[in-house]
């Protein structure tokens, strides 16, 4: 198994490629040549969360842009950084402007969507449309689910993320966020733990679990700056999620105005099994954010 690890990695970076931002290096998978989608990730994964996703948008004319966070993934992990959702969406910034992208449809998903939120209010004209997929937004009522909640507690989190064997990990991915395990071999939910842990065995992901910015001040922001907006957007949910369920959707629809969910059969980690049907629906809403 370890060796098809390794090699399920290794064809991930060998899809991508390195780049570098605001003095942080940093991989991306990009593919297509049609309009870009830039596609945010959360936790405790990285841009390997849309390897299914990305060529899906491309064979529907998009160009599909993912790329990973600070501190997560195949990206450098610096003591000094500010890993916190407010210098995460600083650094997508930085990050955008070196992939070269003027303007883009958003895609956010997990704590994806308080960082992607974050960048589109402050950059609104380089928003074409934005797609959110099981994330959230009530920051001042947000709760972490138990699967993520040690890891947010001094001492605990460590504990828990060094000895947590690789099955266990993998049964807590299918429990909350893979409805069909088909989709995700084992190998690749594993591949997603060896990525999470690298070289600092996690210690970047533990300060981004513990920077979460759960204020009312930050909700109003985010309210207050989605409500202004002038492009299209839409909700794409996995309705089986069991970590952000209903009432978190129902606050993403309250921001964005958004009456109409699309629901999927899907836990949290929708790319994984429904990769074709997020694909269309961000297509769909690509064609309303031309006309807009």
């Amino acid at each position: 198994m370890k060796q098809k690890v390794r090699d399920v990695i290794a064809r991930h970076e060998a899809a991508g490629r390195r780049f570098e931002a605001a003095g942080v290096g940093s991989f991306v998978l990009e593919q297509g040549d049609g309009d870009p989608v830039v596609l945010m990730h959360g936790v405790p994964v990285s841009c390997f969360l849309y390897r299914k996703v990305v060529p899906e948008l491309a064979a529907r004319g998009l160009r599909g842009v993912a790329f990973d966070l600070p501190g997560l993934g195949l990206a450098e992990r610096p003591e000094g950084f500010d890993y916190s959702w407010s210098g995460l969406a600083s650094w997508t910034g930085a990050a955008i402007d070196a992939l070269g992208i003027e303007r883009c449809h958003l895609v956010v998903h997990d704590i994806g969507g308080p960082v992607g939120f974050e960048w589109a209010i402050r950059n609104p004209e380089r928003v074409l449309s934005l797609t959110a997929l099981n994330t959230l937004v009530d920051a001042a009522t947000f709760r972490r689910p138990w699967s993520m909640h040690p890891f947010s507690i001094r001492g605990v989190g460590e504990v828990w993320l060094r000895g947590t064997p690789k099955f266990l990990f993998s049964e807590i991915f299918y429990l909350q966020g893979v409805k069909d395990r088909a989709a995700a071999p084992r190998a690749e939910v594993y591949a997603h733990q060896a990525l999470l842990r690298r070289e600092d065995n996690g210690r970047a992901f533990l300060r981004i679990m513990r920077g979460f910015e759960l204020t009312e001040q930050k909700e109003r922001f985010f309210f207050d700056g989605l409500a202004g907006r002038d492009y299209p957007a839409q909700v794409v949910w996995g309705r089986d999620d069991p970590a952000l369920g209903e009432r978190r959707r129902q606050a993403v629809q309250r921001a964005l105005g958004v009456e109409q969910p699309t629901l999927l059969p899907a836990k949290h980690f929708l790319q994984e099994d429904q990769a074709p049907a997020v694909a269309e629906a961000i297509a769909s809403s690509t064609q309303a954010g031309r006309r807009a």
